[in-house]
């Protein structure tokens, strides 16, 4: 199975770049085929152009800055997108290529009444998350209503695939970590992925 991963966080010594490459290296002993897009080494641009929004509703969609980007996700049968929680939402350099890369005319199609979008993301059949996050699991679940597995499981796959599986795995209270800790997080995403 071609398996995308897409990390996205600064620090080469960071807990989500260590989860990485153990879920790298996990997934490759399952047999998958694995391209890692590690938005921060690769500079990705998360900003929409002005051209890339005027193409948002004609057709075609401008991707002449996003063609190998776009190929990458459109060829994923797994996506994995590893990544920590910032004030309870995505990095901005993720959010920009979910903005610019999940784009009309390759991850949907508008209606021509502008009514619901339909999925074109046909191959991809599993998304699995990790994500890191400084809060207790109580304020993630019971105050804010975890807004950013809502917002992947329903408003991205959701409304751009079908029949696609979704896994999320979140680390609470990641900054303080032991050790050990870490290890029966990855131990999970093992037993998990």
């Amino acid at each position: 199975m071609k398996c995308l991963v897409v990390l996205a966080h600064p620090l080469e010594n960071s807990l989500c770049r260590h989860l990485s490459n153990k879920t790298v290296v996990h997934l490759d002993s399952k047999g998958y085929e694995i391209t890692v897009k590690n938005l921060y080494q690769d500079e990705f641009d998360p900003v929409l152009s002005q051209s890339e929004r005027n193409s948002y509703y004609a057709n075609p969609f401008d991707s002449t800055r996003l063609i190998d980007d776009i190929a990458q996700l459109r060829d994923a049968e797994s996506l994995v997108l590893i990544f920590p929680t910032w004030w309870f939402g995505f990095p901005a350099i993720l959010k920009g290529w979910f903005d610019r890369v999940w784009a009309p005319g390759h991850a949907y199609d508008h209606a021509s009444d502008l009514g619901a979008i339909t999925p074109r993301l046909d191959n991809l059949k599993e998304v699995k998350v990790l994500t890191t996050l400084g809060s207790p699991w109580w304020v993630d679940t019971f105050v804010l209503w975890k807004p950013v597995k809502r917002i992947l499981k329903f408003a991205l796959l959701g409304e751009c695939t079908k029949g696609c599986t979704f896994k999320m795995l979140s680390f609470y209270k990641s900054e303080s970590a032991s050790t050990s800790r870490v290890e029966r997080f990855v131990g999970k995403i093992k037993a998990t992925f």
